[in-house]
């Protein structure tokens, strides 16, 4: 400020003196009077350029009051007019840009929410398609398994083609991790560019439940038609022969309707697992957000279980810590796991043998995934199952002793059901039997706190 106001004093004094000067050395004004008014124009040179030099402190503190977003108190007035116009063009300047700063801030702000708060995962990629940013819902579909689904041949494809024509593309997507689903990609390409840089938008609409509900549709009418055609058969042909020869057989008549009744019963608890199995397809791709205590879970299905046992003479031995952590998971369909496995062990097992329900906490590391988890396993004494059907038993209908599994009430569907519950719980389910020392299966869930931490990255 020094300098400047040096310059600006010199700049005032400049034409008085050389006119001074050019007086004194033509004769026309004497050196005495020449100093003095020299001495007049030098002063008067100080005092504008003090005046200006406070003009130009005084409009910078205006721009900085208007553009300040907690002003003080305005400064004063400025000597000078023109100092004063140009001080206030540059007031208005500064409130008008100010004014449409913040409008483009609050813009910003309001792209940041909607793209937040987005139903379907949307993924903003860079002109080297790494991810700028992804919204709450990618986070929670995809987590750390982002990086995979942009790999997907088929997205990849519809990046190229979009960056190449300009154009939205589209594509069918089957995504294997984190969970197998099925997903509608829409790829956009823009031009010009988001604020942070983004070149390619990519919104992945999960089209899993949609295509269940196609599929459930369709194996629910050829699986129940399939199944449902014995009972019926059965049924027809019992009815037209009381109407017919046994209309006046009344011990025939007696047993008929005794075959007819477990007939229906079967039908009844075929469509039973059919719907409840077609339940749970269709919220397999859903991590469970509940914490289940199992321990209570798995005492009160034994009590249920007291009826069957004691027809059997079964003992239930039940092996549970009281201290197991709880897991993530829905309870109902915990319940049906434990429900179709104690089923199968006690229909299945040696009468008069034992049923073991057991329960632990395991650590990382073996066959089970690397991270902490719970064990449950129901085991029994029967006959066992042959190596060859292992591999088979978790499919629909798939039964490794057809006659005897329709004598016990068997539908087929049991451990089918118990798979799809397991994949939803994210888990693991082993089955091992050896023929004549009996079966133990076993379901693998990861614990609260690491399923909490799944959910979170994948969810």
């Amino acid at each position: 400020m020094g300098a400047m106001f040096l310059r600006i004093a010199a700049l005032w004094a400049a034409v008085p003196l050389v006119v001074l000067l050019g007086l004194v050395v033509l004769g026309d004004l004497g050196w005495r009077p020449g100093l003095g008014a020299a001495a007049v124009v030098l002063a008067g040179s100080v005092g504008l350029a003090q005046l200006w030099a406070r003009d130009l402190r005084h409009a910078m503190a205006m721009l900085h009051w208007a553009g300040s977003t907690q002003p003080g108190d305005p400064p004063p007035r400025l000597f000078f007019a023109a100092t004063a116009q140009l001080a206030r063009e540059a007031e208005r300047l500064s409130r008008s840009l100010a004014v449409r700063t913040a409008q483009v801030e609050g813009l910003l702000r309001a792209e940041q929410v909607i793209v937040q708060r987005l139903p379907d995962p949307l993924i903003v990629l860079g002109p080297d398609r790494r991810v700028q940013r992804a919204n709450a819902a990618a986070q929670a579909a995809f987590g750390d398994e982002m990086a995979a689904v942009l790999r997907h041949p088929g997205l990849r494809a519809a990046i190229d083609r979009a960056q190449s024509q300009g154009e939205n593309q589209a594509a069918e997507l089957s995504l294997p991790v984190p969970v197998a689903r099925e997903v509608f990609a829409t790829v956009m390409a823009l031009d010009p560019p988001l604020a942070d840089g983004g070149r390619i938008v990519a919104v992945l609409s999960d089209r899993t439940r949609e295509r269940a509900v196609e599929r459930m549709r369709a194996d629910f009418v050829a699986n129940a038609s399939h199944e449902l055609r014995t009972p019926l058969s059965s049924l027809i042909g019992f009815i037209d022969t009381l109407r017919g020869p046994a209309a006046d057989d009344l011990p025939a008549q007696t047993r008929f309707l005794g075959i007819m009744a477990e007939q229906a019963q079967r039908m009844n608890r075929l469509i039973d697992d059919l719907l409840s199995l077609s339940r749970i397809e269709l919220t397999e791709h859903q991590l469970p957000a509940a914490r289940v205590n199992l321990p209570n879970l798995i005492h009160r299905l034994a009590a249920g279980f007291e009826p069957q046992v004691a027809t059997r003479r079964i003992r239930l031995d039940v092996r549970v810590p009281p201290s197991l952590p709880r897991v993530l998971g829905d309870d109902g369909q915990l319940e049906q796991v434990l429900q179709n496995l104690v089923d199968n062990a006690v229909k299945y097992g040696r009468e008069g043998g034992v049923v073991t329900v057991s329960a632990g906490r395991v650590m990382p590391g073996g066959r089970w995934p690397g991270r902490r988890g719970v064990t449950l396993s129901v085991s029994d004494d029967g006959q066992g199952i042959a190596r060859a059907h292992i591999p088979r038993l978790t499919e629909r209908f798939y039964r490794a002793d057809k006659g005897r599994s329709r004598t016990v009430g068997g539908t087929g569907l049991g451990l089918a059901i118990v798979k799809h519950i397991v994949n939803r719980h994210r888990g693991q389910l082993l089955i091992e039997s050896q023929e004549g020392a009996g079966t133990t299966v076993t379901v693998w869930l990861p614990e609260g706190e690491a399923a909490e931490t799944d959910a979170a990255a994948s969810a």
